[in-house]
């Protein structure tokens, strides 16, 4: 019996061992670079980017509701530091070829290669990741956490951003990456 006790114990520790992913997420790269001079960050809640809410639609109310925050890190290349920038993003790039991030579109205007990735399912978004990244002047990872958003209400934001509706005040600092190439 004290055989089996062990026997059982043993192997429980090694299939919680096994079973640990060693793969790094998005999350864990984002928390790493909290500390990183290197990069630019900026946490949001939605209630900061509404604006005046009574210019805004119901639909555009509804799509701030299901978006609970915004992370933004950014990685401005200076100084010369390519290399490092080549490094970082590639790590940022093997991250996001998990199957867990799913593409939705990918494009490109001017300078810049733009990314949109999701977390969950089609109809039910909890996470949206949009990388823009510039050669010449750095990369930035847009982490959108909510419940529920949908494909559509990316365009939305889209339109909101486009439309003035949406205060980009509090990311003033991250506009000189992308300065005259949007």
């Amino acid at each position: 019996m004290t055989l089996i006790k062990y026997f059982v114990g043993i192997s429980l520790a090694i299939l919680s061992l096994w079973s640990c992913s060693n793969e790094k997420s998005l999350q864990r790269y984002l928390v790493e670079k909290q500390d990183d001079p290197a990069f630019m960050k900026v946490d949001l809640a939605t209630s900061l980017l509404k604006g005046d809410t009574n210019l805004i639609s119901e639909e555009q109310k509804e799509l701030f509701s299901s978006i609970k925050k915004i992370n933004v890190v950014a990685y401005p290349i200076k100084d010369g530091n390519t290399l490092v920038y080549e490094a970082e993003k590639k790590e940022l790039d093997k991250i996001l070829t998990n199957e867990k991030y799913q593409l939705l579109s990918k494009v490109k205007a001017d300078k810049i290669n733009l990314s949109f990735q999701y977390v969950g399912e089609e109809t039910s978004i909890d996470e949206v990741i949009i990388v823009a990244n510039d050669s010449e002047k750095g990369f930035a990872i847009f982490r959108l956490l909510g419940e529920n958003m949908h494909p559509d209400d990316m365009m939305q934001l889209y339109r909101a951003i486009s439309n003035g509706d949406i205060d980009l005040s509090s990311l003033s600092g991250m506009e000189s990456i992308f300065k005259n190439n949007l």
